[in-house]
């Protein structure tokens, strides 16, 4: 923030607000996670919070034995208290895993940030509290997704794709309000080829496009293809390129005949193997990709990236990262 320091984790994003949080005349702060995704009335679980009289209330939500290693895994006694609280274990017996989401008693949370310095509520404060005070146990059983990594956000954009996903978008007893911009109707040319999209306001789909989410004002130009990929608002992808398994962030230009997740070459990013693995490649915003470039698998193409930037030979290859040195 502008003339201050940033803050070291979510429960340090707290404390800073403490002062505020002292203002308000409620006995429960309510603290949600912004990188998860999922529909959740909040009331089941506040009213378990006040049913069991506890200081501190944490939504729980199943998930793969495989993949206990990405969340904070808690024990659930038969009484619906957390006994036990592991922080991304290799393995574990229980499959319960926090969405991190917590229900406060105001008090118990203004004393425990005033009197800690716990920067982050999975690795340090919420296994000291679950060792010392009354924590219950939510358990959620809707759809929820953490898309705290690049994979995780991609699969969930994936999973909107198939006939009927677990998300139900268009639910009209439970409307998503969002922060759309006025755009006219996504516009499919009477030569553009679709398979099982997701078509924003205001796209202009000329090429063929087949299993990809398409943000506002997108733009594919005829013979241009996109494949398996998600492009973010005004990105514009020019004739005859190739878009393959790609994220590619706001207001990027994919040059005329350029190719963007080519090859069969899988090499984990060089940078960022443990986070970029699975064939992936990633662009930042406003990112110019030059006509004819060939870009590999498990590439990342940091932000305003130019053409100066790809070499004589404009290819780049599986693994690689683009930047200004």
């Amino acid at each position: 923030s502008e003339g201050g320091d940033w803050q070291r984790g979510n429960a340090d994003a707290v404390r800073a607000n403490l002062d505020f949080i002292a203002e308000q005349s409620v006995d429960a702060v309510l603290v949600l996670a912004g990188d998860h995704i999922y529909k959740m009335d909040y009331r089941p679980m506040l009213q378990i919070h006040q049913d069991r009289g506890a200081d501190v209330t944490m939504a729980v939500h199943s998930v793969n034995r495989h993949e206990v290693h990405r969340y904070g895994i808690v024990t659930v006694d038969g009484d619906g208290t957390v006994g036990r609280f592991e922080e991304k274990p290799r393995r574990s017996q229980s499959s319960l895993a926090s969405m991190g989401i917590y229900v406060f008693r105001k008090s118990f949370l203004m004393d425990v940030l005033s009197q800690h310095a716990d920067n982050d509520f999975g690795r340090e404060l919420i296994p000291r509290v679950v060792k010392q005070t009354n924590v219950a146990a939510y358990n959620f059983q809707g759809y929820w997704a953490d898309v705290g990594t690049v994979q995780a956000y991609y699969e969930a954009n994936m999973a909107l794709l198939v006939e009927t996903p677990a998300l139900d978008l268009y639910d009209p007893e439970w409307v998503i309000h969002t922060q759309s911009e006025e755009r006219p109707a996504a516009l499919i040319g009477a030569e553009a080829r679709s398979e099982g999209n997701l078509f924003c306001d205001g796209c202009q789909i000329y090429g063929q496009v087949s299993r990809s989410v398409i943000g506002p004002g997108v733009i594919v130009a005829p013979g241009a293809v996109v494949r398996d990929s998600i492009l973010l608002t005004d990105t514009v992808v020019e004739r005859d390129a190739v878009v393959d398994r790609c994220i590619l962030d706001k207001e990027t230009v994919v040059g005329k005949e350029a190719k963007l997740g080519d090859g069969e070459d899988n090499a984990p990013n060089q940078a960022a193997p443990e986070r970029l693995n699975t064939g992936l490649t990633v662009v930042g915003r406003r990112a110019r990709i030059p006509a004819g470039a060939i870009i590999g698998r498990n590439v990342v193409i940091l932000p305003r990236a130019t053409d100066d930037l790809f070499g004589t030979d404009l290819v780049v290859p599986s693994g690689a990262t683009v930047a200004r040195a």
